[in-house]
């Protein structure tokens, strides 16, 4: 069937992309699904920074490449040997599909998942397919996903079946901004009743986090970011205190604030700086957590001292160390009883065709998350 997508050829171009335009969208052709693949109608997809990351070549993949990663939709046709999802099922799409067998998956960490990885490095499917073309040639998919395009062919081991009743444009935000901050939160660190946190990258990932902090118990969370726009955002969605990231002072006056450091600190911002202040603000016996996809060739020095004079606890987190199919439901059920106000987040709508002006929004930080809706 013919879709239109947007499609990226090149990475490293200059801003601004509105002008130079890394995204193209195009007609192309999408293959029937093949065992254990569906088909789904997009009906909202976010702009996350890690396609940004792409985009500028942070992050390379193999190229051309449809990106896009965290959507919502609906499923309009099934392969082969897909037996939990119909026609008509709403979903929402993970970036990471759990192959259920390998070493990871049947530990129980999915996010994990040795083949899903393979398969979101080469740009395939997770049975190693490609369902995208356009003329002869074959187009790479973004994580399994490639949600910049009316319709998509994804592995249903991608999809977690969620309630109609939920917006879409909602439900989309919760496949990766949610997966990852929330999850962090709730999942990787030991945030409980009365801990006080540090949330270093007040992007729409780490906003998700202080929300999900503050569901977990958290009494005090306390954010941090260069972008006072953010911070204004953050202390709007319950953060007790804010502080710029250049602030000369900020560790001082978070010990100080704290008694000494916070209990969990959470980076979110994938640089070295951002885990230093994290490591920096946080207490004897504590906790730093970080899922900020950092350059490939970043390094950060940890005081080994802190490790064992101090019983420091460092932990990366991907995809917030969820079981998609256990903690969306549950982040789902949050957000229907007000307790996850991931709506909040959205600061812009845009169509396809505005998706190059939504990428300069992020690059220039004047966005928290935007939602790609399609007709």
């Amino acid at each position: 069937m013919k879709i239109r997508a947007a499609v990226l050829e090149r990475m490293g171009l200059e801003g601004p992309y509105a002008e130079s335009k890394p995204l193209q969208v195009q007609e192309i052709e999408l293959g029937q699904p093949g065992p254990g693949e569906v088909i789904i109608k997009m009906a909202a997809a976010g702009i996350c920074h890690s396609d940004l990351s792409i985009i500028e070549g942070v992050r390379p993949r193999p190229l051309p490449m449809v990106i896009g990663h965290e959507a919502a939709g609906v499923v309009t046709a099934v392969g082969p040997y897909v037996d939990d999802l119909v026609p008509g099922d709403h979903v929402v799409t993970v970036f990471v599909a759990a192959c259920g067998h390998c070493p990871e998956c049947s530990g129980g960490r999915p996010a994990l998942c040795g083949p899903g990885a393979v398969a979101g490095t080469k740009g395939t499917l997770l049975r190693g397919d490609r369902r995208l073309m356009r003329q002869d040639e074959y187009l790479n998919h973004h994580s399994g996903i490639s949600a910049f395009a009316e319709y998509a062919v994804v592995s249903a081991r991608s999809l977690v079946k969620v309630d109609k009743e939920i917006p879409l444009a909602h439900a989309a935000l919760f496949g990766c901004a949610v997966l990852t901050g929330v999850g962090a939160a709730t999942n990787t660190a030991s945030i409980s009743l009365g801990s006080t946190v540090a949330i270093v990258g007040m992007g729409g990932v780490g906003l998700a986090a202080q929300l999900g902090a503050l569901a977990a118990g958290a009494s005090d969370v306390i954010a941090i970011d260069t972008n006072e726009h953010k911070l204004a955002f953050a202390k709007e969605l319950g953060a007790r205190h804010v502080f710029h990231a250049a602030d000369p002072h900020l560790v001082e006056a978070i010990r100080d604030l704290t008694h000494g450091g916070v209990d969990v600190a959470l980076e979110f911002a994938g640089a070295a700086s951002a885990l230093e202040t994290a490591w920096k603000v946080g207490r004897r016996g504590g906790e730093v957590v970080t899922a900020g996809l950092a350059r490939p060739d970043a390094t950060f020095a940890v005081p080994m001292v802190g490790l064992v004079a101090e019983e420091r606890t460092l932990k990366g987190s991907y995809m917030g160390s969820s079981v998609p199919s256990r903690d969306l439901p549950r982040y789902l059920e949050l957000f229907r009883r007000g307790r996850l106000p991931i709506d909040k987040l959205v600061t812009h709508t845009l169509p396809l065709d505005d998706i190059n002006l939504g990428m300069d929004r992020l690059k220039n930080g004047e966005a928290v998350r935007q939602v790609v809706t399609f007709d």
